[in-house]
C-alpha cells in the first residue's frame, strides 16, 4: 500500500511544550541523528506500520517473550509490549552514559566491601550507621565474607533519564537481581525481522554479545583452585515474572538452568543432579532473592533455595552472583549518598548526576515532604518494579492524606524526589493507531568481573504507555523500544 500524505505515521503527532522530545526539536524539525530513519520510514502509512507492528508482535509471541503483571486480585501473563520505532543515542552521549554507569558500579562495589568489613565510610562520617542497620537488605551473615575477586555486584542495572534540561540523571541503582536484559536482545531481533534492511543505513553496536560477556564475567570470578568452572543459572521457577529471561540467558550462555531442587550440598561443595551422576557447580548466577537462597541460613520455609548453599559460599567453594547483601547499596535511602561514595572510594566527581532526594527518616526533610507531597514522587526504599510509588500531582486529597499517614508511621521506609520531566519519544499506541509522545527512561547493564568491565551498548529503553504516566516498568503496564548506540 502506497503512502497517503494525510495518514503518514507522524501526520497526527502532537508535540507538547515543556517536554523534551528526543526526535523532534522545539522548532518541529527532525534531529539530525533521526533524519535518515525518518527519510526511510516517515512517509509510510499507518496501515503499513500496523502491518509491521503485527509482525513484531508475532515474533514476540512465537519466542514466548512474556512477563507477569501483578494486579490487586490476580496476576496476568502478557506479551511484552514493544514499539518498533527505535531510540537512537549518538556516540558522544553514550560515552557519558557508559563511563557513568561503570563509575557507579565500581564505587558501589567498594562500598559493599567496606560496609561488610571495616566500615571506614561510616567511621569517617560519610554514611550514617543507622541507614545500614535499619536496612532489611543489610545481611549480618555477610560480615567478613570475602567474595572471589572482591566483587559483589557482578551485574548492575542503572536507571537513567534524560530531563527536560537535556541532561542525563540517575533515578536509581539496581544491583540485587536487575532484570530486562533479555528484552534488549529480543527487541533487536524483532526489529530486524520487521524492518528488514534498516541496519544497512546505520552503524549500530550489537546487543547480542551480552551473554558471551556475562559468561566470561562469571567464569572470571570462579572459586580459587578451579580451572574450568561449571556455571548455572538458578531460577525460582516458571511462575516467576522473569522466567523467560532466566531460561533465555541460560540457553544463550550454554549453561544449565536449575531450580533449588536440582542442586545439593555435600561437605560444603555444591553439586548438580544429572543423569550421569552429580556434577560440581562452581558459579551460581542467582535470580532468587537473598532470603530464599538457603533455608538453613535465611527463611527456613523456603522451597526455592538449596540447604547448605550459604555455608559453601562462606567457605569459598562456590561463587554467588550477585553476592547476597548487595541490596543495601541499592536501598533508595543510600542513593542520596552515591555521589559522596564515588568521591570517597574513587576520588572522582560523579559523571552522572543524581536526582535530589529527601530522606523521610530526617525530621526536617519529612516535614518538607509532608508539606509538598503534590510536587513530589514518594518511593518506598525497598520495593522494585515501580510498586508502591505515589506521584503527588496525580493524587486526590484523600490519597495525599493516606500517603501522609504512611510516611508518619514509617518514615525510614520512604524517600521523595521532585517530579522529573522524563524525555518523551514518538511511540505507536495500538488503541489509537497513531504515534504520540510517551515518557521513556533507560536501564543500562554493567557487568564486573576480575579485571573485566562491560556495559551493554544499548540497554533497555522503557516506555510509559499510559498518556502522561511517568512509571515505565513493565509490571506497571509499560513497554520498551530497541535502543541503538551509534558507532563513531
Amino acid at each position: 500500500m502506497g503512502p497517503d500524505t494525510d495518514k503518514t505515521i507522524f501526520s497526527s503527532y502532537v508535540r507538547k511544550d515543556g517536554l523534551f522530545d528526543e526526535v523532534f526539536g522545539k522548532d518541529g524539525n527532525v534531529k539530525s541523528v533521526y533524519q535518515k530513519l525518518l527519510d526511510l520510514y516517515g512517509a509510510r502509512s499507518i496501515e503499513d506500520y500496523v502491518s509491521l507492528n503485527n509482525k513484531a508482535k508475532s515474533s514476540f509471541f512465537n519466542q514466548g517473550i512474556t512477563f507477569q503483571v501483578y494486579g490487586d486480585k490476580q496476576s496476568q501473563e502478557k506479551i511484552f509490549p514493544f514499539d518498533l520505532f527505535p531510540r537512537i543515542i549518538d556516540p558522544k552521549e553514550w560515552e557519558i552514559i557508559e563511563k557513568g554507569a561503570i563509575q557507579r558500579s565500581l564505587a558501589l562495589n567498594h562500598f559493599l566491601w567496606d560496609v561488610y568489613h571495616d566500615k571506614k565510610i561510616v567511621k569517617d562520617g560519610i554514611v550514617p550507621i543507622e541507614l545500614l542497620s535499619s536496612s532489611p537488605n543489610y545481611l549480618h551473615q555477610m560480615m567478613d565474607v570475602d567474595p572471589p575477586s572482591k566483587i559483589y555486584n557482578h551485574i548492575s542495572g542503572t536507571d537513567i533519564i534524560k530531563h527536560s534540561d537535556g541532561n542525563y540523571y540517575v533515578l536509581e541503582d539496581n544491583i540485587r537481581c536487575p532484570s530486562g536484559v533479555s528484552y534488549v536482545i529480543c527487541n533487536r531481533t524483532a526489529l530486524k525481522r520487521a524492518l528488514f534492511g534498516v541496519f544497512n543505513h546505520y552503524k549500530t553496536y550489537t546487543v547480542t554479545d551480552y551473554a558471551e560477556n556475562l559468561l566470561n564475567l562469571l567464569e572470571s570470578v570462579k572459586p580459587p583452585g578451579v580451572d574450568s568452572p561449571v556455571c548455572v543459572v538458578i531460577t525460582p521457577g516458571m511462575f516467576n515474572s522473569a522466567y523467560y529471561e532466566h531460561s533465555y540467558l541460560a540457553k544463550a550462555m550454554g549453561v544449565e538452568l536449575v531450580e533449588g531442587r536440582d542442586l545439593f550440598v555435600e561437605n560444603d561443595f555444591v553439586y548438580m543432579k544429572t543423569t550421569q551422576g552429580p556434577v560440581r557447580v562452581d558459579v551460581v548466577y542467582r535470580r532468587i532473592d537473598d532470603l530464599f537462597i538457603d533455608p538453613m541460613e535465611f527463611h527456613p520455609d523456603s522451597t526455592l533455595g538449596v540447604p547448605g548453599l550459604f555455608a559453601a559460599y562462606r567457605k569459598g567453594n562456590v561463587t554467588l552472583a550477585n553476592a547476597p547483601g548487595t541490596g543495601v547499596a541499592d536501598d533508595k535511602a543510600i542513593y542520596t549518598y552515591v555521589p559522596d561514595i564515588i568521591k570517597y572510594y574513587l576520588g572522582e566527581e560523579p559523571i552522572l548526576k543524581n536526582v535530589h532526594t529527601y530522606h523521610c527518616s530526617r525530621p526536617d526533610e519529612l516535614q518538607y515532604v509532608l508539606d509538598h507531597i503534590s510536587e513530589l514522587v514518594i518511593k518506598p526504599v525497598d520495593e522494585a518494579g515501580g510498586y508502591g510509588i505515589s506521584i503527588g500531582n496525580k493524587l486526590t486529597k484523600e490519597e495525599i492524606e493516606e500517603v501522609k499517614i504512611k510516611l508518619k508511621a514509617n518514615p525510614r521506609k520512604f524517600v521523595a524526589q521532585p517530579i522529573m520531566s522524563l524525555s518523551v519519544h514518538p511511540t505507536y499506541i495500538d488503541s489509537k493507531e497513531s504515534f504520540e509522545q510517551r515518557h521513556i527512561d533507560l536501564r543500562t547493564y554493567t557487568v564486573l568481573g576480575q579485571d573485566k568491565q562491560f556495559v551493554l551498548k544499548g540497554g533497555l529503553t522503557r516506555v510509559a504507555l499510559k498518556e502522561g504516566n511517568l512509571i515505565v516498568n513493565s509490571s506497571q503496564g509499560g513497554g520498551s523500544k530497541d535502543t541503538w548506540v551509534l558507532k563513531q
